[in-house]
């Protein structure tokens, strides 16, 4: 592990260089990526020159604590221990660093809800569920834009679909994907029975262009009124529009815009995505098709995480982790559970590499 630290360092400090070089400032686009190259190993390299540090000090903390003097050695023993805490505690955190990077960690997302079962409530959970996200991603300083919207009575929603940009936020939310459950008791419920109600949560790394190729002649496009708010031009002009892609025969509808171009853009960003995650898929699939709780296979039929009301309880049953700070978690605050899940994984993730090793 040594050896490939110190070829990363040196890595680090060739980079540097070349941001340095005065002919390198002026190519932005050569700039832009040697400062991407250097930004994505910079953490690795402060955390292995921290233990290069520590292991120094190890060093003459053990000469000391070897010594004559007694009260010296006592002192360098105490220091000694709390020096090796640091060293196992780095050790542990470069071995996280080391493991592969996932490419799409980078990318901004395509945050998908749709109500599941139970009716009315499962409508109001999946308003809740978007509201909860979309303040989390506030919280970040991501932007969120809205691509399409189904609403439902009471002010729950059928659907939502929107972007979410920022910096590293497949990173952050790419193991919210499944069923999300929540157990409380709706306010049409006199006798204060517990109803269960679901909603999906989709997250799809934002695919560009690049990523996913799409055949003019695999795609037919059909427009149409728009129908729902939006003033005069609702039902007078074909500015909505339907992408179907045949080979799939996967189906986006877009209708919020008064422009069928930015429709139809929207959608086409829409069906890139879907697309990328079914490609994504085959490869899941097909690298551990008989490990059905690998990470990020995208298993969507198992449910994830439960929301309790009457106890203000948060479960997530992947990782076996309960908070009570149910209310400040539907305002947003997701940070502590997104941790705990991304931990959890990244765990398993050096299980799985040291096993193989």
């Amino acid at each position: 592990m040594i050896d490939k630290l110190t070829s990363v360092e040196a890595r680090y400090t060739g980079l540097l260089e070349k941001l340095a070089d005065p002919a390198v400032q002026s190519d932005p686009a050569q700039y832009k990526t040697y400062a991407k190259g250097l930004a994505e190993i910079e953490p690795l390299v402060e955390k292995f020159r921290e233990l290069k540090s520590v292991m120094t000090e190890i060093a003459q903390a053990k000469e000391l604590a070897e010594g004559s003097d007694a009260d010296m050695r006592e002192l360098a023993q105490e220091e000694l221990r709390g020096l090796e805490a640091r060293r196992d505690a780095l050790d542990a955190e470069i071995k996280v660093l080391l493991l592969p990077k996932d490419p799409n960690d980078e990318k901004n997302v395509m945050l998908e809800i749709r109500a599941g079962t139970g009716g009315e409530e499962a409508a109001l959970f999946a308003g809740e569920l978007f509201r909860m996200y979309t303040r989390f991603a506030e919280s970040k300083g991501w932007r969120v834009e809205v691509l399409s919207m189904s609403e439902a009575g009471a002010g729950g929603l059928k659907e939502a679909i929107a972007m979410i940009e920022g910096r590293r936020v497949y990173s952050q939310l790419k193991y919210e994907s499944g069923v999300h459950r929540v157990q409380r008791v709706p306010a049409t419920e006199a006798s204060g029975r517990i109803h269960t109600s679901t909603a999906t949560v989709a997250v799809l790394p934002e695919a560009e262009e690049v990523d996913i190729q799409i055949d003019q002649k695999d795609l037919r496009i059909d427009t149409f009124c728009s129908s729902g708010p939006g003033g005069q031009s609702v039902n007078t002009t074909y500015s909505a529009v339907r992408i179907t892609h045949i080979p799939t025969g996967l189906v986006v509808s877009q209708q919020d815009e008064k422009s069928q171009i930015k429709n139809k853009a929207k959608a086409l960003k829409v069906l890139r995505s879907r697309l990328y995650e079914i490609e994504m898929q085959k490869q899941q699939d097909a690298i551990a098709k008989d490990r059905r709780s690998q990470v990020g296979t995208g298993e969507r039929s198992e449910k994830i995480r439960t929301y309790n009301f009457p106890q203000s309880r948060i479960t997530d049953h992947r990782i076996n982790f309960t908070t009570h700070q149910l209310v400040n978690v539907l305002n947003g605050d997701l940070g502590e559970l997104i941790d705990q899940v991304v931990t959890h994984f990244q765990a398993e993730k050096l299980k799985e590499a040291t096993t193989v090793h």
